[in-house]
Formats: structure tokens, C-alpha cells, sequence
């Protein structure tokens, strides 16, 4: 696949899909192809390029797993201890949490804490060390440590705060020194000063600048706020095709609900995907209006970085990874997850109000499966605080389906342990009882 036949193609892909900006680098037996189409930002008009750096959001988190896998080969960290053995000031609402969620665990989302809470704590070099003092009031326990998975932004972000602390530095220089820098990705930026030397993208809803630019610093671990090119992600790509990364790619634990895109377990920092049979590595990234899609094929020598600044991305990154993969390797990318078939009754015991830090879910039994209604709160009300109901109908097991696709996609709901919890993603705990 070369640049010219990529440029062609994602002209049209992006023209279709009415996004403001796209770029795509692949990485195929040592060739990069790249191209981009589209502007970085509607109102001032600059042309996308193959330069352009586009907020990467939480495919940050392999990153900042990388810094931590750093340590443990160094013997500085063991990945079965406690989070307090290395960083004192570690806190949570729970004592008894505080003092037992593992490093294992937080690479892994299941430290069983309110995984998304955003506060923002300045943007001094002692932003991700206050975040800790703000977790130890606010960050409540719904799940012993290690018992559920639930995708947690606070996990990652108290890691890059372990990881600053033991290499006696910031996070975003500890980055800098031990992957960006000897790993020659040069286009790549940290903070919005650092993005400004760059042909740096702007976020997009519904063809809508967004604003704020980025989100605090204190989650930067997280994915707040880093930038990239999507040929960086490809050079990052090829450390992972040559092995050294192996303990990070080794299954730890198996995903709730119905597996989304081949989505099926967790390693230590990336997301791990059966391609019918074929194994890909990889994690997608979102923040205000930007979206980043990361995936490494072994067995195939493939990398392919997709990025773009509008907020609704799933469909043109789907079909952008169908294809590239598909001609590259013959490999079909499983589709997502749709529904089909009559509706069926909605199970009453799985009624009733779910919370976690970011909405609030009302869910109705109805006669062809649910009405959920999702109630923003706290970070996420500051940008749409409108209830919004959709009709979820039956898929499999005790997950439920978005009756229509939202915002290009259909959304799933899983009710864990009898209708403790509903799961999409994160973990939002029953609390009518």
C-alpha cells in the first residue's frame, strides 16, 4: 500500500464521513505508507497533514504502562505489591483499599475504585501529585481490588504518578527520556505550549469547534492531553513487533459482555484482539472532539495509526481498518455487535437506577427489552447535561443493545452479579436499594 493510493482513498472516506480532519500512517515489512485529508480546524481553514499531531487520548495508557514495565524490569517495582509500598501518599475513600490495590491491578482497571474523576488540579509540574490528595476524599470504592473490571482514567494516572515519583522527576520528562526520545518520535507533544510548535489538530462536534482544547493535566497519564502524528504510533507499533514488549501482550484477564471489534482481553496496558484466530494489539484513544485508533499485527509486521478531530470517528476508523487490514494481510476485522431478531421482554430484577461519576442510568423493563435513560454528572455535565433515553433490546446473554446506532455505533449494556452493576465500558453500580 503506498502514500498516493492512502491519500486518494481518505479524501473520500473523510468527504463521506463529514469529518473536519483525518490522518492514517501504516506500517507494513518496514514501509510506511501516511496520508491526510481534511483541516485542522474549521474556523481558521489549515490543511491536515501527514505532520499534523492530533491528541492521541488513552492510547497514552500503553504509554505510561511502558514506564512501568521499565521499572519492574529494573527490579524497582513488582508488579504484586501494593501501591502504597511505592507511593505513601496514596489514598482512597476505603482504608482497607487504600492499603491493599496492587500495581497489577491499576494496569489493569480493576482496582475497583471511581475510575473518572476529573479534577482539575493546575497545570504546575505538581498537578498529578495533588490528583492523589483528591482521590484519598472522592475516589470511592464499588468492588474489592481485583474483583471487576472497570476502565479506570484515576488508575492511570496514579501510576504516572508512581512512575514520576521512583525516576525523580514528572511524568511527562520521565516520557521523554525513556521512550519518546530513544524510541525517535519526534513529532509529539505533551501540553497544549508544546503542541503550539506543531500543526496541532482542534477537536470537532457535529462540525463545532470545541473548547476547551485539552483536559487537565492532572490526568495527562491518562491521556488528557499528548498529541501525536500517526506515524510516531507506528514507529511505537514496530517496538511491539520486535518482541520487547512481550510480558505487556500476555493475556491477564478476559473482558465482560460481548466482545466488541474481537476486543476480548486485557494485557498489561494494551487491548488484546482475536481477528478470527489472528492476534492484534492496540487501544483507542478519545478526548473533546479527537479520536486516535492504535493497532499492531504480529504476525503480519502491520501497524496502523488512525487519527481525526471529530467526535463522532467509530465509522471511519472502522472502515479505514477493514480495509488496510484486510488488503495488507487477508485478515477480516470481525464487525461490531448489531442487533437482530424480535425484541423480548426486558428482565425486571435488572430495573432500576445505576450510578457512576459520570451519568446516572435509569433503567425501565419495557415489553421488547429496556429503556435506559442516562443522566450527565460532574465532568461530563459541564459539556451536555440533557437526559437522553434510547431503547436497548436483547444480544446475548445478559447484554443489551442499542435498538438504533448512536452517534455511528451501536452501544451495549451488560448487567453483572444479578443486576449489581451495569457494565459499558465502566462499571456503574446499583443504588435504588
Amino acid at each position: 500500500m503506498r502514500s498516493s493510493e492512502l491519500d486518494e482513498w481518505i479524501g473520500e472516506v473523510a468527504e463521506r464521513h463529514q469529518v473536519p480532519g483525518l490522518a492514517v500512517a501504516v506500517g507494513h515489512r518496514g514501509e510506511l505508507a501516511e496520508a491526510a485529508a481534511g483541516v485542522v480546524n474549521v474556523e481558521t481553514g489549515v490543511a491536515t497533514t501527514t505532520d499534523t499531531v492530533f491528541q492521541i487520548g488513552s492510547v497514552t495508557k500503553v504509554w505510561t504502562a511502558v514506564l512501568v514495565m521499565q521499572l519492574v524490569d529494573e527490579g524497582l517495582v513488582d508488579l504484586d505489591q501494593p501501591v502504597r509500598r511505592y507511593l505513601p501518599e496514596f489514598a482512597l475513600v476505603d482504608p482497607e483499599a487504600t492499603e491493599t490495590v496492587t500495581v497489577r491491578q491499576l494496569l489493569l482497571h480493576t482496582g475497583g475504585f471511581d475510575g473518572d474523576l476529573f479534577e482539575d488540579t493546575g497545570r504546575g509540574d505538581d498537578a498529578v501529585g495533588r490528583y492523589l490528595a483528591h482521590l484519598g476524599g472522592h475516589a470511592g470504592q464499588f468492588a474489592a481490588p481485583g474483583t471487576l473490571y472497570s476502565y479506570s482514567n484515576a488508575g492511570y494516572s496514579v501510576l504516572g504518578a508512581l512512575v514520576a515519583r521512583l525516576r525523580g522527576s514528572t511524568w511527562e520528562s520521565v516520557l521523554r527520556e525513556r521512550l519518546l526520545e530513544p524510541s525517535g518520535m519526534r513529532h509529539v507533544a505533551l501540553l497544549a505550549e508544546e503542541a503550539i510548535l506543531f500543526r496541532a489538530s482542534a477537536g470537532h462536534w457535529k462540525g463545532e469547534l470545541i473548547r476547551p482544547w485539552q483536559l487537565p493535566r492532572s490526568i495527562g497519564p491518562a491521556g488528557a492531553s499528548p498529541c501525536a502524528a500517526p506515524r510516531e504510533l507506528v514507529r511505537f507499533g514496530r517496538l511491539f513487533l520486535d518482541g520487547k514488549f512481550a510480558a505487556m501482550t500476555t493475556p491477564q484477564l478476559d473482558l465482560p459482555g460481548v466482545p466488541e471489534r474481537g476486543a476480548r482481553r486485557r494485557g498489561l496496558g494494551p487491548v488484546l484482539y482475536d481477528w478470527d484466530g489472528t492476534t492484534a494489539i492496540g487501544h483507542d484513544g478519545d478526548t473533546m472532539g479527537q479520536a486516535t485508533q492504535w493497532r499492531v499485527v504480529p504476525d503480519h509486521d502491520l501497524v496502523v495509526a488512525l487519527s481525526t478531530n471529530s467526535a463522532v470517528y467509530r465509522p471511519v476508523f472502522d472502515e479505514l481498518l477493514d480495509r488496510i487490514v484486510h488488503e495488507l494481510t487477508g485478515v477480516t476485522v470481525p464487525a461490531r455487535p448489531a442487533p437482530s431478531g424480535p425484541g423480548q421482554p426486558g428482565p425486571a430484577p435488572f430495573a432500576g437506577r445505576y450510578r457512576f461519576p459520570l451519568a446516572t442510568y435509569d433503567v425501565v423493563a419495557t415489553g421488547d427489552g429496556f429503556d435506559v435513560t442516562s443522566t450527565p454528572l460532574g465532568f461530563a455535565a459541564q459539556f451536555d447535561e440533557n437526559p437522553a433515553t434510547e431503547k436497548y433490546v436483547f444480544l446475548s446473554g445478559t447484554t443489551f443493545i442499542t435498538a438504533r446506532p448512536v452517534d455511528g455505533k451501536y452501544s451495549m449494556l451488560t448487567f453483572l452479579d444479578g443486576g449489581r452493576y451495569l457494565y459499558g465500558g465502566r462499571v456503574a453500580e446499583r443504588v435504588d436499594e
